[in-house]
């Protein structure tokens, strides 16, 4: 079993903190939901846990070492990060673009070779995706995309991922298939932590919530009992109903004063 844990990270740009005493552990098999406003600073706590931002305070651990001690290919191993959106420089096929989740695996400046290859074959086999593998990335759907970028995690075979929204630029249908996608690869045994701005995100697929708020996270437990009317509303600035129905199935509709 992998482990990464935050314990007691602060960052500030400047003067200016955006994380303060931040702490979490995430293991494998389990997905938690980071929800929190725009800015709230859920993409820095991203790059404070991926090694690419030094907290000011407290530290990241990977299986109990401190990930300054490690290179980015050792982290590679262990974490892959799946972003909001990507624009690549060149139309690359869906095949390129997995086949670079596999660059930690060779030799430094080397070709992929036939392992690299397989595993980039077998990842978009297992996201459903194998017949679009000489598509071109701009030529696919927002869904698609975000497919692709899954597959390239898997192809670098790291147990923890790290999603940033991986949601957000979704129709409502394919918000749902991708999630579902994810859920998937969590009961298989993968760790993931996803951001999102939609509790229901958190309440239909997430095993664990973390609540981002004014540099700290103020709320951590199960979706169902932390992500009160209350929260929600001191998160996003709107008043919330919870709906809990007989399915056992937690939906959040906000409530409009015309």
């Amino acid at each position: 079993m992998v482990s990464l844990e935050a314990r007691n990270v602060s960052f500030a740009y400047g003067k200016r903190a955006v994380l303060q005493d931040v702490s979490f552990t995430l293991s494998s098999g389990k997905l938690f939901a980071l929800l929190g406003a725009n800015g709230a600073g859920k993409s820095t706590l991203f790059r404070c846990i991926l090694g690419l931002e030094p907290p000011q305070t407290g530290e990241v651990s990977l299986n109990g070492e401190n990930i300054r001690k490690k290179s980015p290919a050792q982290l590679a191993r262990h974490i892959a990060y799946i972003p909001q959106i990507h624009y690549p420089a060149f139309n690359y096929s869906a095949l390129d673009m997995v086949l670079m989740g596999t660059a930690a695996q060779g030799r430094e400046w080397s070709p992929p070779g036939a392992a690299q290859r397989q595993a980039a074959e077998e990842a978009m086999e297992r996201i459903g995706f194998a017949h679009l593998r000489f598509r071109g990335f701009r030529e696919l759907s927002g869904g698609e995309q975000q497919l692709v970028l899954i597959a390239r995690a898997l192809a670098q075979k790291a147990s923890l991922l790290v999603m940033d929204e991986p949601a957000a630029s979704l129709d409502y249908g394919n918000q749902f298939r991708v999630l579902r996608h994810i859920k998937a690869l969590n009961r298989q045994g993968y760790g993931i932590i996803l951001s999102t701005h939609n509790p229901d995100h958190a309440f239909l697929f997430a095993d664990h919530a973390l609540a981002l708020h004014d540099t700290r996270i103020i709320a951590s437990g199960a979706p169902a009992e932390v992500l009160t009317e209350q929260l929600i509303t001191t998160l996003y600035g709107i008043p919330v109903a919870i709906r809990r129905e007989e399915q056992g199935i937690t939906t959040c509709v906000p409530i409009i004063d015309w």
